[in-house]
């Protein structure tokens, strides 16, 4: 494990490089592991600052391995495999009573990560998550859509996304870093019936403009969950820790906003 923090240096946020993972954390007291989505690190960093300097929490961000140009190792080859290499990283950090966030691709992965049964984690929040099949309500298909069309699908306030550098047109690398883990259609048919071994608190958080997976697809997520429990956010997309992270907060530390 290594550290961008020269000896002697107090920060509140440094960068670790711990086995496969980029992690950015920022070190306080209960641990809090997020999970960005595939939009890469830069929709859950503000909200990482938001969690860690309203609760003085420590809050880890990594980066997944191959998002954001950093190197992904040959044996991560799907999700179940990456949500081993995150349980590793807790064992290697010697973490206790952890809470897990996912943001859409990252809440698919902290439900796979709560299906590995780790003492680390005593929670799992999952936020506008996809990977499981639910019919009559499918995951709209992005592929093919401009960068605006996208950003209308996923936020009650499109003007609340700011436009990547360059404009952002076409596939980004991150688009081939989340299919490289979820595969083009970007589910797991046997997702939905696995999520009733999850034994853990999980908390289901849903914006009600998402229409890249719609609430009820989230209400189908919490169903499937036996110690799981459902929260709309209203005047929020798919992005809520962009779009509306005071509202996030609150309902994720059940301070309101429910």
């Amino acid at each position: 494990m290594t550290s961008s923090i020269p000896a002697g240096t107090l920060r509140p946020t440094r960068t670790l490089q711990i086995g496969p993972m980029t992690v950015q954390d920022r070190d306080r007291t209960r641990p809090f592991l997020l999970l960005h989505g595939g939009g890469g690190l830069p929709t859950m960093t503000g909200f990482a600052d938001l969690l860690a300097e309203r609760t003085h929490s420590r809050v880890l961000l990594p980066t997944h391995p191959g998002f954001g140009g950093t190197p992904k190792a040959p044996d991560l080859t799907d999700v179940t495999a990456l949500a081993r290499a995150y349980v590793a990283l807790l064992d290697e950090l010697d973490l206790t009573d952890v809470t897990v966030v996912g943001n859409s691709f990252g809440g698919w992965l902290a439900a796979e990560i709560a299906l590995q049964h780790s003492p680390r984690v005593s929670g799992a929040v999952i936020v506008d998550g996809i990977g499981i099949d639910v019919g009559g309500h499918p995951m709209t298909d992005v592929s093919g859509m401009s960068p605006a069309e996208i950003r209308t699908f996923s936020f009650h306030d499109p003007s609340k996304l700011p436009v990547p550098p360059g404009g952002g047109s076409g596939p980004s690398p991150d688009v081939q870093a989340l299919i490289g883990y979820a595969g083009p259609a970007m589910t797991d048919p046997g997702l939905l019936d696995r999520l009733a071994a999850i034994d853990i608190p999980v908390h289901v958080l849903w914006g009600e403009s998402d229409r890249i997976v719609d609430p009820d697809y989230g209400k189908a997520y919490a169903a499937a969950i036996p110690t799981a429990t459902f929260t709309l956010l209203p005047r929020t997309g798919h992005l809520p820790q962009v779009e509306t992270p005071e509202e996030l907060l609150g309902a994720l530390l059940d301070l309101g906003g429910r």
